[in-house]
């Protein structure tokens, strides 16, 4: 397993910008598929965006998000990013990454598939 730790997050206005990081630790940190995953108070955890291992550009996201948010990758640093523009009131949310040694899926969304996980950082979005 790798250990995992956000930041970047913070109190932005609507129409801003902010930039995550997830830096981990642990070796061939380019073996695992980093997602990133957000959590709203009274809601679900729900998947925002993904990268796979051994890849810089193969990437998936949630519709919610596409267009919006880039998710990438520095494997020299051990760090994934979330580049986030035209932020909505509605992003506001605690934002956690996850690292996937195996998955079932190609491009995997559940929660269930990723196996290690940061502490999380608040984005918030005023209006």
């Amino acid at each position: 397993q790798v250990q995992l730790v956000e930041s970047g997050g913070g109190l932005v206005q609507a129409g801003g910008s902010l930039r995550l990081s997830c830096a981990a630790s642990g070796r061939t940190f380019s073996a695992y598929t980093v997602g990133w995953f957000r959590q709203a108070p009274g809601k679900e955890r729900e998947f925002v965006a993904t990268i796979l291992r051994w890849s810089d550009s193969n990437t998936y996201y949630a519709d919610s998000v596409k267009g919006r948010f880039t998710i990438s990758r520095d494997n020299a640093k051990n760090t994934v990013y979330l580049q986030m523009n035209s932020l909505k009131p509605e992003d506001t949310a605690a934002y956690y990454c996850a690292a996937s040694y195996y998955s079932d899926t190609y491009y995997p969304t559940a929660h269930r598939e990723y196996d290690s996980w940061g502490q999380g950082t608040q984005v918030t979005v005023s209006s």
